[in-house]
């Protein structure tokens, strides 16, 4: 496994996260239908460490705060909390009909932190992530919010994921006008059948030395494996199916050429979809999803190997523009 500094951080983390939303079955949301039990999950992550990776995402809403209980009870059992980098997510929450059901006002932050470090079993949180932006509070009572759990040591730093760069921005600037805490990292929406965030968010982030920890890299599947091949997951996971489903027509030769490729070098479409994304000009993290030992073994076979200028170019060439997915 190789390492690298997590953007202008000094946290080392391996070459990808282990991202947990497969991770707590029976998620009373619907959301995860296809999610594992503890036992699967913990195969999972033991396989994990076993292979180098010291990071790990989740997020207080996957199958409802299970995901994090998981691999809260995994870290306590197997490994010493100091040799991993844990990440979770905030805004989504569980007070149902409340007038403060989700988003990133000073006491839904301050509640959920405590809540995930419950479930988690832990005194603090690596990278403490805000899920969506917040159109009703003020960004400054966000920011302000956060910096006060790193100061009082519930989080060592704070990233942002899924929204239009000029909300990034503002936050950030935000974080500078008032002295406090800025974002560190970035965990967008990027893989070879959705790429609107190289027109600004990804040039931002590397003017900004924010690192990218993108989701959903291998596009919930579908570049490991035949355009309309169905898995337990694409049956069930309806979220992806917004995500995808409607392009599947557009994005196909992307899919087929990634199967070229991988012919070509003799590994799997996952290697050499991660291939792609991590041949990209700024330190990037992707967070791969599994639900099966072998998901984990062949995203770990894109670091044996690297795509021509070529190469890349002829992954790219088929793209068409996407409507915005991720950011609300």
């Amino acid at each position: 496994m190789e390492y690298r500094k997590l953007g202008n951080t000094e946290l080392a983390v391996s070459r990808f996260a282990m991202g947990c939303m497969s991770f707590g079955d029976e998620d009373p949301t619907g959301l995860h239908k296809w999610a594992l039990d503890e036992g699967k999950s913990c195969e999972i992550l033991k396989r994990s460490l076993e292979l180098g990776i010291n990071f790990f995402d989740t997020a207080n809403i996957y199958s409802a705060g299970k995901s994090e209980r998981i691999l809260g009870n995994f870290v306590k059992r197997f490994v010493k909390r100091r040799d991993v980098v844990l990440a979770t997510k905030v805004y989504f929450n569980d007070y149902a009909g409340s007038e403060n059901k989700n988003g990133l006002t000073r006491k839904a932050i301050l509640s959920e932190i405590d809540k995930s470090l419950e479930r988690l079993q832990t005194d603090y949180i690596d990278l403490y992530i805000i899920h969506r932006w917040d159109y009703r509070t003020p960004v400054e009572e966000t920011m302000s919010a956060l910096d006060e759990v790193v100061k009082i040591g519930k989080a060592r730093y704070i990233g942002a994921s899924a929204m239009y760069a000029w909300q990034f921005l503002k936050a950030q600037m935000t974080a500078e006008k008032l002295g406090v805490n800025k974002f560190v990292t970035m965990q967008n929406h990027l893989n070879l059948i959705y790429r609107e965030e190289e027109r600004e968010m990804i040039p931002l982030c590397r003017e900004q030395g924010v690192a990218l920890t993108p989701y959903s890299p291998l596009a919930g599947g579908r570049l490991a494996r035949d355009a309309g091949v169905q898995t337990d997951r694409s049956r069930l996971d309806h979220i992806n199916a917004g995500k995808y489903g409607s392009t599947a027509e557009q994005d196909a030769p992307v899919i087929t050429r990634v199967g070229e490729i991988a012919e070509k070098h003799g590994v799997s479409r996952t290697a050499a979809s991660l291939a792609w994304l991590a041949q990209k000009d700024i330190c990037t993290v992707p967070v791969i999803g599994a639900t099966k030992i072998q998901h984990l073994e062949d995203a770990c076979a894109f670091m044996d190997f690297r795509l021509t200028p070529e190469e890349i170019a002829y992954l790219e060439e088929p793209y068409v523009p996407h409507k915005v997915v991720g950011a609300l």
